[in-house]
């Protein structure tokens, strides 16, 4: 509904994780967003905002498909950071991994007080080295690598003061919080804002 986009992640039953088929369907969408669109809105559906890459397609592929699997998640991240329109993260839940990753690429995070975040690679053998650019420009590198070496999530309060969210509300007032954000954003002109 002009002048907002909303791109809702809708893979609820394996936790919104990130599939190489949900990558290039959210870099397309962000690549064909309607003229009249000042601010994207980026939400996701279920329990969770988003768990990361899907681990199970990841089993017994070669090296080809891991190839394009981050290259895709390269471009779908850096598309956020390519259109003129502020990205607004809607996170009601967990976000891990590159779901956390997601969360540190957008312009804007509006997230409720349960909201939790982390790069839990490290624990089964992995290192988000992906995840770690963004996550650490937006938290610093000290605090990144506390996320990325020891896997433990922080909560949405330390998600607030390290800077990688905007404002924190609880799950009831997550919507108005957005709206009254969006609301200060469209004040201005689009073209000043892009």
């Amino acid at each position: 509904r002009p002048p907002v986009t909303t791109l809702t992640l809708s893979r609820p039953e394996r936790r919104n994780a990130l599939s190489l088929a949900l990558m290039n369907e959210v870099y397309e969408a962000i690549g064909a967003l309607p003229a009249d669109s000042q601010v994207v809105v980026l939400a996701a559906d279920g329990p969770a905002f988003s768990a990361g890459h899907d681990l199970g397609e990841m089993v017994d592929r070669d090296a080809r498909f891991y190839a394009e699997l981050f290259d895709v998640c390269t471009r779908m991240m850096e598309r956020i950071h390519q259109i003129p329109q502020p990205v607004i993260a809607r996170v009601h839940g967990v976000a891990t991994a590159a779901g956390c990753q997601l969360v540190a690429s957008c312009d804007l995070v509006v997230a409720v007080d349960t909201a939790t975040f982390a790069t839990p690679g490290v624990k089964i053998g992995l290192f988000c080295s992906t995840p770690m650019v963004p996550i650490s420009r937006a938290v610093g590198r000290k605090r990144a690598m506390e996320m990325l070496l020891t896997g433990e999530p922080i909560d949405a309060s330390t998600a607030l003061d390290w800077g990688l969210v905007n404002r924190v509300v609880p799950a009831a007032r997550l919507d108005d919080e957005i709206e009254r954000l969006i609301g200060q954003i469209v004040r201005h002109s689009p073209t000043v804002i892009g």
